[in-house]
C-alpha cells in the first residue's frame, strides 16, 4: 500500500513539473511541433509502448545531454536545441518513474528534432549533387546526356532539372520512422529486445537504403521525363520508397532478431533530485529565451560596406543594393542556397573559392534564363569561415557577434 502511494506521488510530481515546463515553453513547443508533429507523436508513442528496463547510466547520459543543450541554448538563444532538451527531459522523467527506456524511439526523437533538420539542410545539397553525378554516369550513354551541372542534366538542346524535393528530408525521416515501427513490432512480438549494436547497424543500413532509393528515383524521373512536380512524380517517389526502402527493411529484419531478455534494474535513488536540477536548468533557459536577443549584425562590420544604402528587411536581414550587386547581411541560420532554391532559383554548381586570401563559398544560380553568382561566407570578427559548426562554436565560447554575408550579382 505504501509503495503504491509513493509511486502515485512520483507520478504526480512528474506530471506537475512537465506541465510547468510546457506552460513556460508554449512558443518553443509550437516552434518544434509545427513541422514535425506527426513524427514526434509517433516517436513518443513508440517510447511509451516499446520501453524496456535499462541501465541506470541512461539517466546520467540524458542529464548530461540536457545540460549541454541548455547551456548552448542559453548562450545562443537557440529554440531548436531547447526544444530537443525538453523532449529529452520528458524521456528522462518517464525513465526515472518507470525504469523503462526505448533506444529505438529515442533515435526517432533525435531525427525528428529541428537540430537534425539543420544538419540535413547543410548536407542535402552535396548529397543531391553526388547522386546526380552517379545518375549521369549511369545514363549518359543510354539517354545521350552530354553533361550535368549540379542537379541539371543536358541532352542535346534540352535541360532536365531534378526537383529539389529528391533526397528530401521528409522521405529520409519517414524511412527511419518505418524502421522504428518495424523494430518495435519485432520486439513486442518476440518479447525480447535488440542489442544497441544491432539497432545502430540497422540505422546505418537504412541510411544507405535511402540513398539507394533516391538514386533509382532520379533515374526513373529522367527516363519517364517527369522531373518536375506532378502526380506521376509523386507516384514514382512513393514506389521507390516502398521498393527500395520498406521491402528491403522487411527482408533485412530476418537477420536482425531481438535476443536480449528484459532484466530488472535497481531503483534510482537520485530520481527526485535529478528531476529537480534539470527542471531548474530548463526554467532558467526558458526565461532567458523570452528576453529580447540582440543580434548586433552590423557591429564591427567592414567599413567598405555602405550602410547608408541599406535597409532592414526584418530583424535578421540587412540588405544593401548597388548597381551591380545585392549584399545580404544575415543572422546565421542555414545556407543561403536553401532560400534561393525556395524562391525558384536553380543551383547550377557550388564550390569554394578565395577572397582576400580567405576561403568562401561561390554558387552559380539560374532563374528566368538569367544566371546569377552568389558568394557567401560566415563571418566572426574580421575573419571569413565556410563551416557553420566552426563559427557557431567560436560564438559559443566568446558570445561575440557573428553574421553571414551573401553577395549576389548577375553573370549574364
Amino acid at each position: 500500500m505504501m509503495k503504491n502511494i509513493s509511486v502515485n506521488r512520483n507520478i504526480g510530481f512528474a506530471v506537475g513539473v512537465i506541465t510547468l515546463v510546457f506552460i513556460l515553453n508554449y512558443n518553443t513547443l509550437y516552434f518544434g511541433l509545427s513541422s514535425n508533429l506527426f513524427g514526434i507523436c509517433v516517436a513518443v508513442f513508440l517510447f511509451l509502448i516499446g520501453g524496456r528496463p535499462a541501465n541506470l547510466k541512461i539517466s546520467f547520459l540524458l542529464v548530461g545531454l540536457i545540460f549541454i543543450l541548455e547551456f548552448i541554448s542559453f548562450r545562443l538563444h537557440t529554440k531548436s536545441l531547447h526544444f530537443l532538451a525538453i523532449c529529452l527531459f520528458v524521456c528522462l522523467v518517464f525513465y526515472l518513474i518507470t525504469q523503462r527506456f526505448s533506444f529505438i524511439a529515442f533515435i526517432c526523437i533525435l531525427l525528428f528534432s529541428s537540430v537534425f533538420n539543420k544538419f540535413f539542410e547543410h548536407a542535402t545539397t552535396e548529397i543531391k549533387q553526388f547522386l546526380c553525378e552517379l545518375v549521369f554516369h549511369t545514363l549518359k550513354d543510354f539517354m545521350n546526356l552530354s553533361k550535368f551541372e549540379g542537379i541539371h542534366f543536358y541532352r542535346q538542346n534540352q535541360k532536365l532539372s531534378i526537383d529539389t524535393a529528391c533526397m528530401g528530408l521528409s522521405m529520409f525521416k519517414t524511412g527511419f520512422l518505418v524502421a522504428a515501427i518495424l523494430l518495435t513490432y519485432e520486439e513486442k512480438k518476440s518479447k525480447l529486445f535488440y542489442l544497441n549494436f544491432k539497432i545502430l547497424t540497422f540505422c546505418v543500413l537504412v541510411v544507405f537504403l535511402n540513398l539507394f532509393s533516391n538514386y533509382f528515383r532520379i533515374i526513373l524521373l529522367l527516363i519517364l521525363d517527369c522531373t518536375q512536380e506532378n502526380l506521376l512524380h509523386h507516384v514514382v517517389g512513393l514506389c521507390c520508397f516502398v521498393l527500395y526502402q520498406v521491402l528491403p527493411m522487411v527482408y533485412l529484419l530476418r537477420f536482425f532478431r531481438p535476443t536480449q531478455d528484459a532484466n530488472n534494474q535497481p531503483q534510482n535513488n537520485y530520481a527526485f533530485w535529478s528531476i529537480v536540477f534539470v527542471t531548474v536548468a530548463l526554467i532558467i533557459t526558458s526565461l532567458e529565451l523570452k528576453t529580447d536577443y540582440k543580434n548586433d549584425l552590423l557591429q564591427g562590420l567592414d567599413a567598405n560596406y555602405d550602410l547608408n544604402k541599406g535597409v532592414w528587411i526584418d530583424n535578421d536581414v540587412f540588405k544593401i543594393a548597388t548597381a551591380s550587386q545585392i549584399i545580404y547581411i544575415k543572422t546565421i541560420s542555414h545556407k543561403p542556397l536553401i532560400c534561393w532554391t525556395g524562391d525558384g532559383y536553380q543551383i547550377l554548381n557550388s564550390r569554394k573559392t578565395m577572397i582576400d586570401k580567405q576561403e568562401v563559398w561561390c554558387s552559380d544560380m539560374q532563374k528566368n534564363y538569367k544566371t546569377y553568382q552568389s558568394i557567401w561566407w560566415y563571418e566572426f570578427g574580421s575573419k571569413k569561415y565556410t563551416s557553420f559548426i566552426e563559427v557557431m562554436f567560436l560564438k559559443l565560447l566568446s558570445n561575440r557577434p557573428t553574421r553571414m554575408i551573401n553577395i549576389v550579382s548577375i553573370k549574364n
